[in-house]
């Protein structure tokens, strides 16, 4: 798999068959839930995919309100005030599991240098069809040169991606531990999530 094959290859994993696709929620009297997987590819320097994993994870509390504050700014005329939006995302190197509050609703070693904006045409959306739900995908791409580190282990969603520093957990609204990879100079990261807001 190349880049070019990348966005093809995240709308495969739409597939409701899949583990990371299966409906949250799907039996009766189950309510509206958000779903989030990260899908972390690191990319040699011929291009060529070296390594995939496919994480299911979580939004975290600050999260649940993020998404809860932004559908209530919609509304008019009398809308609440929008909340911070996120920018997007950082790496880092702590095992701690991934949790709703606390410890693990943040970045426990953040990796200097890793704060990265979302890709030029992120997030976007995709209609799952068939009364599924929709799907926020976000992307952000660490590219040759940019972060080296032999075990990336964990990445967030963040308010503040424009800091060269750790985030809080009120500025993170997802997180995911993943098995550690090794981003040489002349690999490529590149970490996709995929929000999913499924009412059965």
């Amino acid at each position: 798999m190349t880049h070019a094959d990348l966005d093809r290859h995240v709308v495969e994993i739409h597939n409701p068959d899949g583990p990371l696709d299966s409906p949250v929620g799907a039996g009766k009297g189950d309510h509206t839930r958000i779903k989030s997987h990260a899908i972390i590819q690191l990319f040699g320097p011929d291009g060529e995919l070296k390594h995939e994993q496919r994480v299911d994870n979580l939004i975290t509390t600050a999260g649940d309100e993020y998404y809860a504050k932004r559908g209530g700014a919609g509304v008019s005329p009398a809308a609440p005030a929008d909340v911070t939006k996120v920018d997007g995302m950082k790496l880092g190197t702590g095992a701690t599991a991934a949790a709703k509050s606390g410890a693990g609703a943040a970045l426990v070693t953040y990796e200097s240098g890793s704060n990265n904006p979302f890709d030029s045409t992120f997030p976007d959306f995709v209609d799952l069809s068939g009364d599924t739900g929709w799907q926020i995908r976000y992307r952000t791409t660490w590219a040759a040169g940019d972060v080296t580190e032999a075990a990336l282990t964990e990445a967030v969603i963040t308010k503040d991606s424009t800091t060269d520093a750790t985030s809080t957990a009120a500025n993170t609204i997802s997180r995911v531990v993943f098995s550690a990879i090794n981003k040489t100079a002349s690999d490529t990261l590149i970490v996709t999530w995929l929000h999913t807001f499924n009412a059965a």
